[in-house]
């Protein structure tokens, strides 16, 4: 009888230390990295660009840095992009960087569209992985980094010039009004 108590107690302390320690591992070992947010430095990344080159997000630190999330399928990210060119063209000069990582679509689709709004900046394609790991749910997603690689804004949503005058001050670019309309 007490052999069996002893036995009992055994599995019962065995089953609470394997328990312990799946709660403790499972949180330690199989919990996703947090997503960046407003203050913490950028993550690297290389993706591929529309010219088949592979570029790494760390090697524009040092510049101001816009890198936007969009896709052709969203209508908002369609409507921001003459607003993200003009921004571009006219701080080109200064080092400002605008990034703009497409959502999963094909290089044609997404040549073709570059082609017809005449955008210049670079355009990398993900397949989801950078996405996910900048957290990005709502598209477009904008991530404003500064010349230390420190995201200073966030901005969800289709940007108006005032918001993205506000974003740019925030990384040391001085933007006037007057983008297109």
């Amino acid at each position: 009888m007490i052999r069996k108590q002893k036995w009992l107690q055994v599995l019962i302390l065995g089953g609470i230390v394997i328990a312990g320690f799946l709660a403790i591992g499972g949180s330690l070992f199989s919990q996703e990295e947090k997503p960046p947010e407003k203050g913490d430095a950028m993550v690297d990344f290389t993706l591929d660009g529309l010219d088949g080159q592979a570029y790494s997000l760390s090697s524009y630190k040092g510049q101001p840095i816009v890198l936007n999330f969009w896709g052709t399928f969203c209508e908002p990210c369609v409507r921001e992009m003459p607003l993200l060119e003009h921004f571009h063209q006219e701080h080109v000069d200064e080092g400002l960087k605008v990034i703009g990582v497409n959502l999963n679509e094909t290089q044609v689709s997404v040549r073709s569209f570059v082609r017809e709004t005449g955008v210049s900046f670079h355009i990398l394609l993900d397949k989801d992985v950078v996405r996910k790991r900048y957290g990005v749910l709502y598209f477009p997603t904008t991530f404003f980094i500064d010349r230390e690689g420190i995201i200073q804004e966030i901005v969800i949503g289709e940007m108006t010039e005032p918001i993205l005058l506000s974003a740019l001050n925030k990384i040391g670019v001085k933007g006037q009004p007057g983008g297109p309309s």
